[in-house]
């Protein structure tokens, strides 16, 4: 018998209290200023409320509202400060925990997927859960040949709440839009109800993470624990001690806040390169900031988590997103106009100035710009309230522009990580890892000859 709230009425109910308590919430809000509370005073605690309310919602359901809830929580940095204050610690309770699935559940679902002797496959195996997440949560234990491992059980009727979340969810999608300026949610749950599938599979996930584990095998910079064991519903992997990078964003040092961006931009744009996979689930929940091999200060690693959602790029990255953004830095506008017309960014059926398109992307690619950049919440909310204000030609020229769907999970994957950034305040040198990773970026001429020249140098 599951723990998850699964029964479609119960979920649905829960669900739908959402937007009447925000109407709720907006009548208290009225009633308070009539009797005489400052309009700020009334702002802030009905921010507050709201808040509570929906994550509360969200992480006890688990399943696909937690799902959306740890999706949006990345956006955060986008919001007004005087929202994003009361929101940002509800946001963060997301990205680490949710509340604990029995102690009974857990075990019932060992012994149905590993045996009934399945104690037997571990030293030690800890019942207090040490993470919980969307579809699953992780036990901390010793694998039977004394490796500390991460043992990931995943919620039973996990599939049927997902489906059933997001179904709902996108129904009140006009009504949670307003929480993050200039995105449109809709799109985002559509997304994740279509990478369900894939994230109930732990195989694959096994698969993509082992790719990983393979790959990063002593890289000085990024870790990923290798898999253990995998089956039905039950997923083992080595275990990964460090800093949670929630704690980095709300505690870390100067130094820490800017390694761990570097690094998560390295990995970020590395890694379809080197596995033809993108790692798909960029919120801070997911990495851990790790001591370096050597004793130096500042010689940090990124450790990366969950490989549920990946996307499959075997040729890494896809050339012409880099091609365009070397063409927009250079003020080609007819050229870029040309290649987002080709690419499906703009349809046959619209026509746009080019000239106009270069000015919309130009501040959006301002980290790439130079050679190094600074990503604050200040920088983050001044580009969203661009795009969002109607009023603006950039408002007016978005909503003329196309997300074809092969680059829809590349463009959700890279706005996410430049929000975990500005949550960080990380000062990175992005163009260094564009100039590195990203296909299209160095003119191929130009990439040829440094290969040229670092043959030349080895040899």
């Amino acid at each position: 018998m599951s723990d998850l709230p699964r029964k479609a009425v119960t979920r649905t109910a829960k669900l739908a209290a959402l937007p009447l308590g925000f109407a709720g919430r907006a009548t208290w809000g009225l009633g308070k200023r009539i009797v005489g509370e400052s309009a700020e005073i009334v702002g802030r605690e009905l921010q507050q409320r709201t808040a509570e309310q929906l994550f509360k919602v969200l992480g006890e359901l688990k399943g696909g509202a937690m799902k959306f809830g740890q999706a949006l929580s990345v956006f955060e940095s986008a919001l007004p400060e005087e929202v994003a204050g009361p929101y940002r610690a509800a946001l963060t309770k997301l990205q680490e925990a949710a509340p604990p699935m029995p102690t009974r559940t857990v075990h019932s679902v060992l012994e149905e997927r590993l045996g009934e002797d399945w104690r037997e496959l571990f030293l030690e195996f800890e019942d207090k859960p040490a993470a919980a997440a969307s579809i699953g949560q992780v036990h901390r234990a010793v694998w039977q040949d004394g490796r500390e491992v991460a043992v990931k059980v995943q919620y039973p009727g996990a599939g049927e709440a997902l489906l059933s979340d997001l179904n709902q969810l996108s129904r009140f999608a006009r009504l949670l839009g307003p929480l993050i300026p200039g995105m449109d949610v809709k799109p985002l749950i559509a997304e994740l109800r279509d990478r369900v599938s894939e994230e109930l599979d732990y195989g694959l996930e096994a698969q993509a993470q082992q790719a990983h584990a393979e790959e990063f095998a002593g890289d000085p910079d990024v870790v990923v624990p290798a898999v253990v064991h995998q089956c039905e519903q039950v997923l083992v992997t080595e275990w990964i001690d460090g800093i949670p990078l929630s704690e980095v964003i709300t505690d870390g040092t100067t130094e820490q806040r800017d390694r761990a961006g570097q690094l998560l931009a390295r990995f970020l744009f590395s890694g379809p390169a080197r596995t033809g996979l993108l790692h798909a689930d960029p919120h801070p929940g997911n990495f851990r900031l790790l001591p370096g091999d050597t004793d130096e200060q500042g010689d940090w690693r990124l450790g990366v988590l969950d490989f549920g959602t990946v996307d499959r790029l075997p040729g890494g990255l896809p050339t012409p997103i880099g091609d365009a953004l070397r063409m927009t830095l250079d003020g080609e506008a007819d050229a870029v106009y040309e290649m987002l017309r080709a690419e499906g960014f703009v349809k046959e059926s619209i026509e746009l100035d080019p000239d106009a398109v270069l000015d919309y992307l130009l501040p959006i690619i301002e980290p790439a710009r130079v050679d190094e950049f600074t990503f604050t919440r200040t920088w983050m909310r001044s580009q969203a309230a661009r795009i969002a204000d109607p009023r603006s030609p950039a408002y007016q020229l978005g909503k003329q522009l196309n997300l074809p769907p092969a680059y829809l999970l590349i463009h959700r994957v890279t706005l996410s990580t430049i929000g975990v950034l500005c949550q960080l305040g990380a000062t990175v040198r992005l163009r260094q890892e564009l100039e590195e990773w990203l296909p299209g970026f160095v003119p191929e001429e130009e990439w040829q000859e440094e290969v040229v020249e670092e043959s030349a140098a080895e040899a």
